[in-house]
């Protein structure tokens, strides 16, 4: 059997296409649900690349799924009990975003992302490097790049546009956005998501470094995690078996293709750089190796 073609950007004849995000395409099934379905884009730098990564949209699916039953206690999730088969009645249709669709309640997205780290990395490495802070969090001197932070911590950024780059701001402006009671909630619940799903992980051979998370309300007010939860493209998933402190480690998630790119003579700006087949082939294996790890039964 041929692995499925992979999907740059889907077409669904029946529903009205709402927006095609940097990896997401949503739809309209009716006034209270969204059709969303996850390609096989990769958007690195805020650029969308011209190349797939095969079977990547239905390994975030998949992982996010997962994630979402599991932490259910804590907070409700936007998926549903619909069916793709009650939305989308074209079966060829149907078999091209199989397996990478979901129906989810229609809600208000909070204009906010929620970043938990719990490891010095990335630009909160270099952050850290220049002021000692990460995000304006003053941490202790003489920590290590990816070294484990005593506990993890919230630094929130706005959510921008295809094209546009998030900003991290302050907790204080998350409460001129948010009102000090939602935005108390949704920075308590990032933390206890991150945490409970690090030692999860860790018992799975995965660490996770830091991770974003999207929240929406719905019309009465109730908080729901939506978009999609702890994947390889909303977090940083390390081998627990090759990580050292003082060390970049090597990673399960799209970090791998921006270490490529930073090798590149290209200026971070669309259009992005082709990938070459082998690249995306080694990540596109790095995505099933981590869904595997988490998801596999213990």
């Amino acid at each position: 059997m041929h692995a499925p073609a992979a999907l740059f950007e889907s077409s669904i004849s029946n529903l009205k296409l709402r927006a095609r995000g940097k990896v997401r395409d949503i739809y309209d099934v009716d006034k209270h649900h969204l059709l969303i379905v996850t390609t096989d884009r990769l958007s690195a730098f805020d650029v969308v690349l011209p190349d797939p990564i095969p079977g990547k949209g239905r390994v975030l699916t998949s992982v996010s799924n997962f994630w979402f039953n599991k932490m259910q206690g804590i907070i409700p999730n936007h998926l549903t009990d619909l069916k793709l088969e009650d939305v989308v009645p074209d079966a060829n249709e149907r078999a091209q975003i199989e397996g990478r669709a979901i129906i989810v309640k229609k809600l208000q997205p909070l204009p906010v992302e929620a970043i938990v780290r719990g490891y010095l990395i990335g630009s909160g490495w270099k952050d850290y490097q220049q002021t000692g802070s990460v995000c304006g969090i003053k941490l202790a001197p003489g920590l290590q790049q990816a070294e484990q932070l005593p506990a993890a911590i919230y630094t929130p950024s706005t959510k921008a546009a295809v094209g546009d780059h998030d900003e991290n701001i302050s907790f204080a402006a998350t409460i001129h956005l948010l009102g000090e009671a939602l935005a108390t909630q949704v920075r308590d619940i990032s933390l206890e998501l991150y945490t409970t799903a690090a030692a999860y992980a860790k018992q799975r051979g995965i660490i996770i470094a830091d991770t974003k998370f999207e929240f929406g309300l719905d019309d009465k007010g109730t908080l729901y995690l939506i978009d999609e939860a702890l994947t390889p493209d909303s977090s940083r998933f390390w081998p627990a078996d090759q990580y050292r402190p003082g060390i970049s480690p090597p990673s399960f998630d799209k970090q791998f293709i921006r270490d490529y790119l930073e090798t590149l003579d290209w200026d971070k700006t669309a259009p992005g750089p082709k990938l070459p087949d082998e690249i995306a082939a080694i990540s596109s294996q790095k995505y099933h190796e981590a869904e595997l790890k988490l998801t596999a039964s213990a």
